[in-house]
């Protein structure tokens, strides 16, 4: 989840990932008109993207970081769902990215063929086609268990760890482990994320005075509790925490 900190709003766009790709969640395009340094948020998500004539991974952040944005820059991503990550990383833990943004090539062992077809594509929504046909052709599945784990959590009233372990028939060290290497954090810190995002979309511009009903709807304790997650996750006041319109948009 992202949103401008200098300069004009950058134009942001999703559009739905291709119907085959139910692990995706959406493919995007960003533009920057102007330089300008971007507030990236935690958002549950991991994400491919062409960037300057480089592929690079977007892992799962546990807080805010500043990137800068360079002008006229046009970046195009597939944006995988939360606990997919095992359709980009293939055996290598989520974990193993969070909090960083490496090149591709660092991952995968070649990446050159998928590099010389994005450089010749001009139009950015055919990049992220191409950034999605990608990660099919690899076959890597996402994992079943981590993928219904992160839908479960995604809810104002979300089950206890340990009865969704359970449910899993795993104990709870076995699902944190799943859902640590599926997503980069622990079942709850994952609930924790998903919960701000929820409240982060739901309060929408001009939310100074529904907090305490998003408190409510997305399942926080009070507005207190509120307030202390979207410092720690935006590391701003709700008042000044805004979200992209769109949906988030890693860089």
């Amino acid at each position: 989840m992202e949103r401008a900190r200098t300069g004009p709003a950058p134009a942001y766009e999703e559009r739905p990932a291709p119907a085959a790709a139910g692990w995706s969640a959406c493919l995007w395009v960003r533009r920057a008109p102007a330089p300008g340094t971007a507030l990236i948020v935690p958002d549950g998500c991991l994400d491919l993207l062409w960037r300057a004539g480089r592929l690079e991974v977007a892992g799962p952040d546990t807080g805010p970081r500043d990137t800068p944005l360079a002008p006229g820059e046009v970046i195009a991503g597939v944006r995988l769902r939360p606990g997919a990550a095992r359709v980009l990383l293939g055996p290598v833990p989520a974990t193993a990215v969070r909090d960083a943004q490496p090149a591709l090539a660092d991952l995968w062992h070649d990446d050159t063929r998928l590099t010389d077809r994005l450089a010749a594509e001009a139009d950015p929504w055919r990049t992220a086609a191409l950034l999605a046909d990608a990660l099919a052709d690899r076959g890597h599945a996402p994992d079943p268990v981590a993928l219904a784990a992160a839908a479960a959590l995604d809810r104002p009233r979300p089950p206890r760890i340990a009865d969704l372990a359970r449910g899993f028939g795993f104990s709870e060290r076995q699902l944190r482990r799943r859902v640590e290497d599926a997503a980069g954090y622990g079942p709850k810190t994952l609930e924790q994320i998903l919960r701000f995002r929820r409240a982060t979309a739901a309060a929408g511009p001009g939310a100074a005075g529904a907090w305490a009903r998003v408190a409510a709807e997305a399942g926080y304790a009070d507005q207190a509790h509120l307030s202390r997650q979207v410092r720690r996750f935006s590391g701003s006041a709700p008042t000044r925490a805004r979200p992209t319109p769109g949906g988030s948009a890693p860089l």
